[in-house]
């Protein structure tokens, strides 16, 4: 994959700086009824309670989140698909309060060309995409918009993606892939220094692949984009310590520190993902404070 030109220092997120010479937190914000592991948390009923909603994205500013990444659309294996109202209507309100209520940079986690300009009109600062700007027009609404982008690495589609994958080479392809995409975007006209990359654990993939790729982190972390890392409370961590996704935190906590590492010996800049923002705040800040 070919590099960009130089490593950031800062990702210009909509007017907003991400500090980019350390690792960042994002935080996650499931807007959902189903997401594998907090599916549901910020429903009553068939209605968002947008009070819990405001408490969560206080507790996570306050525990040191520097992103909150708010998704209205489930992506775990076997996930039903939503409508493009159902997604607006769960996304865009909420962001609008948040927008006026918390001061943070806000990612939206979205595959969807009209949540990702209404998500720009609304507040926010970032777009997150599991499926890499391939559904039609999602290349060209990023471009308009101006926001800073994640790319990430989905072999099939939620409801199929754990259903055997293979590859030859999960590192290469993944690799691969992720620089398909990007050209894409840079002939869409998407600025270099606003591309962010994710290989995607989890999606599409068993146990030995997201090993294996997260084994590669540091030829990720060589093409100087910023790299996000979304290992929190997933499958392949109870696989490896035999817990099931609400025992998990030790495990996750620990592979989102090691991979902040991997990345910054290879010269990169990480954005860890996680749902336990506290702990994983406080073993990055011991970390540099000993590393």
């Amino acid at each position: 994959m070919k590099s960009a030109k130089s490593k950031p220092e800062q990702l210009n997120c909509g007017g907003k700086c991400l500090d980019l010479s350390m690792p960042s937190i994002m935080g996650v914000l499931n807007i959902t009824p189903d997401s594998f592991s907090d599916g549901g948390q910020f429903f009553s009923g068939h209605t968002v309670d947008q009070d819990k909603v405001l408490s969560a994205v206080e507790t996570m500013i306050a525990e040191g989140a520097d992103i909150i990444d708010l998704g209205g659309e489930s992506t775990r294996p076997g996930a039903e698909t939503v409508s493009v109202q159902q997604e607006l209507d769960r996304v865009i309100p909420l962001l609008e309060i948040l927008s006026a209520n918390h001061d943070s940079i806000y990612s939206v986690d979205t595959s969807t060309p009209e949540v990702m300009r209404e998500a720009a009109n609304a507040g926010a600062h970032i777009i997150n995409d599991v499926r890499a700007l391939q559904r039609q027009g999602a290349l060209q609404v990023v471009a308009d918009i101006g926001l800073p982008v994640c790319l990430m690495h989905m072999q099939n589609q939620p409801q199929t993606m754990q259903q055997n994958p293979q590859y030859q080479d999960v590192l290469s392809e993944v690799l691969e892939f992720l620089d398909q995409r990007k050209q894409q975007a840079l002939s869409a006209g998407i600025q270099e220094d606003q591309i962010l990359l994710d290989p995607g654990f989890g999606f599409g993939k068993n146990l030995q692949h997201n090993l294996a790729l997260f084994a590669g982190l540091e030829q990720l972390a060589a093409t100087n984009h910023p790299v996000v890392v979304g290992l929190s409370r997933k499958s392949m961590i109870g696989q490896l310590i035999d817990a099931n996704v609400n025992d998990r935190v030790i495990g996750s906590v620990t592979m989102a520190t090691l991979a902040a590492q991997k990345i910054h010996r290879a010269g990169g800049a990480s954005i860890l993902r996680v749902h336990d923002v506290k702990q994983t705040k406080q073993a990055i800040d011991i970390w540099q404070a000993v590393g």
